[in-house]
């Protein structure tokens, strides 16, 4: 045990030595997405199948060469609640609403939390969301753990011109959502990212 555990030392030591960093994201991102329903903030949501990710770059040495200037285009015609006779619901009634069926977010920036040791690698990305035809720079919470990055944002339809979505959601699901739909989107953006000897920040 004490010549592998030699060995692995030895290893990283050359690597690391070397600049044997290595950060390497995938091309496939999912993004989730949750509504909220009734006055009891019942929760719905779904998973965009069609998403268009254009990074800006497959490797590097942490996460601002990867993810800065790294594009999304996210087609919300095309999503999946789990429950065949829902899923058109949600597009029909609120996303085809919107000038625009699609969202569109670009990373514009990043900062990385203080990193306590055992604990996930966190921070906030800056991105750029086009919804509706409005553009607007958002902070978005990051988590990565286990080569799995995450950022997560709550989006305030009326902040891009979406109250006739949502009064258009109002209307033709009053009876299930109890008269009320409320105007938060949740977004979520994950992609796994491995790392080799990396400062991952």
């Amino acid at each position: 045990m004490k010549k592998i555990i030699f060995s692995l030392f030895t290893l990283f030591s050359i690597s690391y030595a070397s600049g044997g960093c290595v950060l390497v994201q995938s091309e496939d991102m999912n993004v989730t997405w949750k509504a909220y329903k009734t006055l009891d903030n019942v929760e719905v949501k779904g998973t965009f199948t069609s998403v268009d990710y254009l990074p800006i770059a497959k490797e590097g040495k942490n996460f601002k060469e990867l993810l800065v200037g790294s594009s999304v285009q996210i087609d919300t015609t095309k999503t999946d609640t789990g429950d065949l006779q829902m899923d058109d619901t949600p597009v029909s009634t609120c996303f085809k609403q919107l000038k625009a069926t699609s969202i569109k977010a670009e990373v514009t920036g990043i900062k990385a939390d203080k990193h306590v040791k055992g604990k996930p690698y966190q921070g906030v990305l800056d991105v750029r969301i086009t919804i509706n035809g409005k553009s607007l720079v958002k902070p978005m919470h990051y988590l990565y753990e286990n080569e799995r990055f995450v950022a997560k944002a709550s989006i305030d339809l009326f902040d891009f011109s979406g109250k006739e979505a949502l009064a258009s959601v109002n209307k033709d699901c009053y009876d299930v959502n109890k008269g009320k739909t409320w105007n938060d989107l949740d977004l979520e953006f994950a992609i796994l990212i491995k790392a080799t000897l990396c400062n991952v920040k």
